[in-house]
């Protein structure tokens, strides 16, 4: 295992793109409105499974934000940020998005997830993943959500972490002892950003492969991991967003998708925008790229998910 510090440097042309972004929103783009501090829960009150101690770097969580009541649709979506699997971008691809999402009705879940900075590798991260999917479902009722209604969106590696969600899920287990286990872990919608999708060459990310399997990965494990190769026709719906300017995480990954959920007659809509670096998040103030988040809304209204 790499160290943080090594874990880091593999994400160079990702992470410093994104703290710059972050900066000029802060200082000159329009926010969007800002509430009470969200409430962060821990994932696994009594420890999330395989941790290899009790500092909070062991204890993945999720931070809420419920939609206000007057807007809420009952949809949710849980939000996996980037950062190549060695860091999460928790509040530019994170909490901000959430935000977002609060003003078309969805409640949001910023699932704050181990990788290797923290010295954690596959299956840890789909773990946490799964685990967020479960628990929102499990306490839809607590927090007037629909459980039908619950998906998952990722930015980059997140993405690669929410279109594993979306392909590699269960039915719940029914005989388990904890509730929040019997809940299905299959999200209803995918929204991916700018994604790593497949873990092949030539069009993978190496730092986020490295980051989730080591220096030297079972090429069983990539197969498997390579999600535009385990598309079925359960996969759920998605929405696709990538820039062919995107010279980090080629475009590709998301037209191997689009393409595969095509075959298995699944329903989806792609965005190849022509300019955008990697790492545009939101992209506010963008006249071309920036459009993403409107045109998400629509999809996510085409299919009843929101008002």
């Amino acid at each position: 295992m790499k160290s943080a510090k090594a874990s880091l440097k593999t994400c160079r042309n990702y992470l410093p793109f994104a703290a710059v972004l972050t900066l000029v929103a802060i200082l000159i783009l329009p926010a969007v409105a800002i509430g009470d501090e969200p409430k962060v829960e821990l994932l696994w009150p009594k420890g999330a499974p395989d941790a290899k101690g009790t500092a909070d770097k062991d204890k993945p969580t999720l931070t809420v934000l419920l939609a206000p009541p007057e807007k809420a649709s009952g949809a949710a979506v849980v939000i996996c940020p980037g950062g190549g699997y060695g860091a999460v971008m928790m509040t530019y691809e994170g909490v901000d998005v959430g935000r977002w999402f609060n003003t078309i009705g969805v409640s949001a879940f910023v699932l704050n997830y181990r990788h290797a900075g923290r010295g954690y590798q596959h299956p840890a991260p789909l773990e946490d993943a799964q685990r967020a999917i479960r628990t929102v479902r499990a306490r839809a009722a607590e927090w007037k959500l629909d459980p039908k209604k619950i998906g998952i969106l990722g930015f980059s590696a997140g993405g690669h972490l929410a279109s594993t969600a979306g392909t590699h899920f269960d039915d719940g287990h029914s005989a388990a002892d904890d509730p929040i286990d019997r809940a299905g872990c299959r999200p209803d919608f995918l929204v991916l950003v700018y994604p790593v999708v497949t873990l092949s060459t030539p069009f993978t990310h190496g730092g986020s492969v490295h980051n989730l399997l080591g220096d030297k990965p079972d090429q069983t494990l990539v197969e498997s991991l390579s999600n535009e190769k385990q598309v079925t026709a359960r996969t759920p719906p998605t929405f696709l967003v990538a820039s062919s300017a995107d010279d980090v995480v080629p475009a590709e990954n998301s037209v191997q998708f689009y393409l595969a959920l095509r075959r298995a007659k699944v329903p989806a809509e792609l965005h190849v925008f022509e300019h955008g670096r990697h790492g545009f998040g939101m992209a506010q103030g963008d006249p071309s790229v920036g459009t993403w988040p409107r045109l998400c809304a629509e999809w996510l209204k085409s299919h009843g998910f929101v008002k």
